[in-house]
């Protein structure tokens, strides 16, 4: 099963009443690497009022208003990434705040926006999940195997050889394997 996901990370800065908001988006592949993503931002930008965040990573998912009214933040953000259809993204938003409180309604459509807007703006791409396979083949075949491989775009290759041939192991996308046995 395919996702969309981001190319490239991207940022994006908007003033609503005097607040300043700076909306951060990237790429990671697993909780882990979202989270030093925002520990990340959370250390750049430590005099900020708020660090509100969220990300979707295949079934897993998380998101804080980070002493915002609650719902106000972190929701919002999480729903401009489903609303996009986006997989494998954390959103930060840093809120530096401007004087004028903004309302329930105010904060959920300021932050919702900003995630709505950095992501908009952000390249795309199409991405497959890959599995590992290993492949063994006699020397007179490994010229038809690269062809093979170069053809359904494996990544990682890894080679061993031996007196029997090659031994291959390559990261392939799924969807090229589900019609193997």
């Amino acid at each position: 099963m395919s996702y969309v996901t981001l190319e490239t990370s991207a940022d994006h800065r908007e003033v609503i009443k005097g607040s300043v908001f700076l909306a951060f988006a990237t790429r990671a592949d697993t909780p882990d690497a979202a989270l030093r993503y925002l520990h990340g931002l959370a250390a750049r930008f430590a005099d900020a009022s708020h660090l509100c965040w969220a990300y979707r990573i295949g079934p897993a998912y998380r998101f804080s208003d980070a002493g915002e009214p609650s719902g106000t933040a972190g929701q919002p953000i999480y729903r401009a990434i489903e609303g996009q259809a986006l997989d494998h993204v954390v959103v930060g938003i840093v809120r530096y705040f401007g004087g004028t409180k903004l309302g329930a309604g105010g904060l959920v459509r300021a932050y919702g926006g900003a995630a709505a807007e950095v992501l908009r703006t952000a390249a795309k791409r199409t991405e497959w999940p890959r599995r590992s396979v290993e492949i063994r083949v006699p020397f007179e075949h490994l010229g038809s195997l690269y062809r093979v491989l170069d053809a359904v775009g494996a990544e990682d290759r890894r080679e061993a050889f031996d007196a029997d041939g090659v031994r291959l192991c390559a990261r392939v996308a799924e969807d090229v394997l589900s019609p193997l046995p």
